[in-house]
């Protein structure tokens, strides 16, 4: 598992995030423009921001003349993968069951083709072991 600090994330923090993941490798200023305008906070704030999200190794830089341009280091699934494993971890004490349960309930609320896309995603996974019923 993922060594990230995922559920910690704040709510400017998931904008980086989501800016990052649909622009692609991007520098501070793009990303105020994206995001920080509107939201009304400052260059310096998206600064800090995206540098608090490199020291969380959530984004990746490199120096090109004298700026970064950051990508992220995590990709999208990995860090709903993440997120998922932590509540998990912290609720369901361990019992599958309640796990699966959850799982099936929350594919079921969306429509019938969500609960038949998990159906198949689980028939294709190849390192499932086949049950002993």
């Amino acid at each position: 598992m993922l060594d990230l600090p995922i559920l910690n994330l704040g709510d400017l923090e998931l904008a980086v995030m989501e800016c990052v993941w649909s622009q692609g490798e991007t520098d501070v200023k793009r990303v105020h423009a994206e995001i920080g305008i509107e939201r009304g906070v400052t260059s310096n704030t998206i600064q800090s921001t995206v540098e608090r999200l490199f020291r969380k190794k959530l984004l990746a830089r490199r120096k090109v003349s004298h700026a970064f341009l950051y990508s992220a280091a995590v990709d999208r699934a990995g860090v709903v993968t993440h997120a998922i494993d932590a509540v998990l971890a912290r609720f369901s004490r361990g019992e599958p069951g309640l796990v699966l349960s959850a799982l099936v309930d929350l594919a079921s609320r969306t429509d019938v083709k969500t609960l038949n896309e998990l159906e198949k995603l689980i028939a294709e996974r190849p390192d499932v072991p086949a049950g002993d019923d």
